[in-house]
């Protein structure tokens, strides 16, 4: 790799990696499915995020990815579509009642699922998040903005597509490695409920944010 090569993935590298210590929908997702799911069905969320995230960036590297953010159309869909989506998975949490966290931390040694949710689900959950959310596909199109140059090979766009898809997921599995630990997961198993309160009203506030956003600019 030639030094102007190494030069642009530093840049997007660094990027990258900065705005996924961002704090964002996907973030509170990752922390709600590591706290009511055991790790492997935990681990379908971070899956379902980066897939989502490897769409976005195949369709950036096709020259699909300008042609959606040029459409006002779609992008106003997209966005209200997302915004709902959050707000469905607020509302959930918020319904929920406090007695059915009591019992997270007898499940961890019970093999009790009824409080948990399946790995498909988890991963579903986690992949209409990442498309739902047109920032994805915006941040990623004016990424590549950086490299899609007719002077930088499609091998290394690729390459680059590929390690991004795979720091988003290995920064999920990390989230989810840390809070599947026996002390840390115990403390956040005891305020589970308010978590998933403080969680749920997040994701509801984003939402609102989008669709107000969509339809303001409407």
């Amino acid at each position: 790799m030639d030094i102007s090569l190494f030069g642009i993935f530093v840049t997007v590298a660094i990027a990258h990696f900065l705005a996924l210590l961002s704090p964002g929908p996907d973030f509170v997702l990752v922390v709600k499915s590591a706290i009511r799911n055991e790790g492997k069905n935990a681990i379908g969320v971070a899956l379902g995020i980066s897939s989502a995230n490897a769409l976005y960036i195949g369709l950036c590297l096709i020259g699909v990815g300008s042609i959606l953010a040029a459409s006002v159309t779609i992008m106003v869909v997209l966005k209200i579509i997302g915004g709902l989506f959050l707000i469905y998975l607020a509302v959930q949490a918020l319904r929920a009642s406090k007695s059915s966290y009591n019992n997270f931390a007898l499940s961890e040694s019970t093999n009790d699922t009824s409080n948990k949710s399946t790995f498909l689900k988890e991963f579903i959950t986690g992949f209409m998040s990442g498309i739902l959310n047109p920032k994805n596909l915006l941040f990623y199109l004016s990424l590549f903005t950086v490299v899609l140059t007719p002077d930088v090979g499609f091998a290394f766009k690729l390459g680059l597509g590929i390690w991004m898809t795979v720091v988003v997921f290995l920064w999920d599995l990390a989230i989810i490695y840390l809070l599947s630990t026996r002390t840390i997961r115990s403390r956040f198993t005891k305020a589970a409920y308010y978590i998933d309160k403080v969680t749920g009203a997040l994701l509801g506030l984003i939402g609102l944010a989008i669709v107000k956003s969509a339809l303001v600019k409407q």
